[in-house]
Formats: C-alpha cells, sequence, structure tokens
C-alpha cells in the first residue's frame, strides 16, 4: 500500500503562500453565496473554556462546490499579550472530500485573520456606503489591522481614526498602517472620537462574556456601517436595536451562542448576511441607514480559504511532508 502523507504548513509557510486578500474576500464572497443557496454543511462551533472570556473551539465545515472540508481547532485567550503570546491560536485540519483523508495541518492564526477581515468587507460592500471613506478602529491589533486591509480593497479610505488603551500597541498599529496602506492614521484618547464621523466602524478588542460596552447611540451617525468583530463587547444595547438593519454572517450560531449567556442586547429580527449576498434580501437601500454586521466567524470561512493557501503552498513548494 502506497505511504499516505499530509502536509504540514507552519505559519511561516501559511505566510509565505501570500494569498492576496482580493483572492480571500471573492472566495468569502462566494462561500456566502452558496451558504444561502443551502449547499452547506455547518454545526455551530462547540467548545471549552479553561479561563474567563478564553475559549478553545471545534470548528468544523463542508464547502462541496470547492471540495473543501475540514476543521478549524482555535483559541482566544485575551490574557496572552502578557505572556508575549497571541490572543488567537490554532491549527486547521483539511481533509480529502472523496475519501475523508487528511490532506495538511495548517497553522490558523494567518487565516484567521484574513478571512476575518476579508468577511467584513464582504458585508460592508452590501451594507456601508460606497464612498466610505472614514474608518474608525477600536482595538488596534491583528484585527484592527486585517479589518482595515480588507476594506481598502473595496473602498476609497483615506483616513483611519484609531483607538486602543495599550498606547504601544496603537503607536505601532499606526506605523504599519501608514507604512503598508499608505493611509493617514488619526490616533484618538476616547471610543467616542473614534466613532463619531466614521463612515465604518470596526470594534476588534477580546469577546467578553459581561462586557461593559460604551459605544452610545448619538455616536454612531447617519449612513454609517459597523463591523463588531468582537461581538457586543462595545456597543450598547439600545445601538443595536436601534440601527436599521442589524445582520450576521450565521443566525443559528447567533441564537446558540446566545443560549450560552452572550448577546443578551441583540434585537428580535436579524438579518442573514448571505440572503443579502445571494440577493435575497436588500442590502443599503438609503443613504441615511444605520447598518451593522455582528459576523460570529465562521468554519465556512476557514474552508474557504484554506483550499486558496494548500494550493499555493504546493505551487512554491513550502511546507513538510509528513507521514500518516
Amino acid at each position: 500500500m502506497r505511504e499516505r502523507k499530509i502536509l504540514y504548513l507552519s505559519r511561516r509557510d501559511v505566510e509565505k503562500a501570500g494569498v492576496p486578500m482580493t483572492d480571500i474576500i471573492a472566495a468569502v464572497e462566494e462561500m456566502f453565496r452558496e451558504k444561502a443557496a443551502g449547499r452547506t454543511e455547518m454545526p455551530p462551533k462547540i467548545g471549552i473554556h479553561t479561563k474567563p472570556d478564553a475559549f478553545i473551539h471545534a470548528m468544523p465545515a463542508y464547502l462541496p462546490k470547492s471540495g473543501s472540508a475540514g476543521l478549524k481547532w482555535v483559541s482566544g485567550y485575551p490574557e496572552n499579550a502578557k505572556r508575549g503570546l497571541p490572543y488567537i491560536s490554532g491549527l486547521i485540519v483539511w481533509n480529502d472530500a472523496e475519501t475523508g483523508l487528511p490532506l495538511a495541518v495548517m497553522d490558523a492564526t494567518w487565516i484567521t485573520a484574513k478571512r476575518t477581515g476579508a468577511a467584513t468587507a464582504v458585508a460592508a460592500k452590501y451594507l456601508a456606503r460606497l464612498d466610505s471613506e472614514v474608518a474608525g478602529v477600536l482595538g488596534c491589533g491583528v484585527q484592527g489591522f486585517s479589518n482595515v486591509e480588507a476594506l481598502r480593497c473595496l473602498f476609497p479610505l483615506r483616513r483611519i481614526k484609531a483607538f486602543d488603551i495599550d498606547p504601544e500597541v496603537v503607536r505601532a498599529y499606526t506605523e504599519k498602517v501608514r507604512r503598508d496602506f499608505d493611509l493617514a492614521v488619526e490616533v484618538v484618547s476616547t471610543p467616542e472620537a473614534a466613532v463619531r464621523g466614521s463612515d465604518i466602524v470596526v470594534t476588534a478588542g477580546p469577546l467578553l462574556k459581561n462586557p461593559l460596552p460604551v459605544i452610545e447611540d448619538s455616536w454612531f451617525g447617519l449612513g454609517a456601517f459597523a463591523s463588531p468583530v468582537d461581538y457586543d463587547s462595545y456597543w450598547r444595547a439600545d445601538v443595536l436595536r436601534s440601527v436599521d438593519k442589524f445582520c450576521t454572517d450565521d443566525v443559528g450560531q447567533m441564537m446558540f451562542t446566545k443560549s450560552l449567556g452572550f448577546f443578551r442586547g441583540i434585537p428580535d429580527k436579524i438579518l442573514e448576511l448571505g440572503d443579502i449576498v445571494a440577493g435575497k434580501i436588500p442590502g443599503r437601500e438609503r443613504e441615511d441607514e444605520r447598518t451593522m454586521s455582528m459576523n460570529l466567524g465562521l468554519a465556512l470561512d476557514d474552508m474557504a480559504v484554506a483550499p486558496l493557501v494548500y494550493r499555493r503552498a504546493l505551487e512554491l513548494g513550502l511546507g513538510t511532508s509528513l507521514p500518516l
């Protein structure tokens, strides 16, 4: 019998594969169309919680159109920064959809960052004003950067208003955004200053089960779009309930997560982002609409991106072949 092998892709390998953000956005957008058509399989993420506000989640999914099947085993530990460790880490096990045999094990850190930013950009494409130029970013870590990276692919961004509780983090973020994207960055000292006057608002702090939200309804302007990638950690319930359109990437998963004690202030009417992408229901309809897509992060996002990384790695000869 022929020896079976898997390809191991370290974080450096995944990064060196260098899948362009535009390709990731396109793959995630297509995934949402497939999801809306009922041509995907994804149970709600399950997990264990070894510390307060920390998680280790198992996220399986199958995307038949691209033959992509697998599981992401991902953790998020807010206190890791104090140890010099990343908040988010994990692995993706990617399988052959025909035989079920594993084809690759790849680091999930880069993929998680990029696909989350891509999901924000897809939501904004349908829910934000197309002339959006100013983005407020609250939380200047990995997601604060990757969301701007993705948004600038679709919008004429010219200025970022950056807020973070850590001065060193926001300093490094400012330098990187200016250097990599040639965007003006205004460092602001309060969440209010980051939100007011922004066409797009991204909140990217840690996920908190019992948050102390600060963003008030009056701060969030007419015509603005928000992407809270940290769930409702920053947003007061009255804001969530007063926006004209409140969306999520998976209503079933949001309701499951709510049953675990999250999302106490979300509205009763929740739109499915995939239905908007697929044209089943309208996205933005007026210039003055205030819209929000609280994406939870889907295993389907990862399965949309994993084959792109795998194919690029093979083309470039990256990774280590290991016997099963």
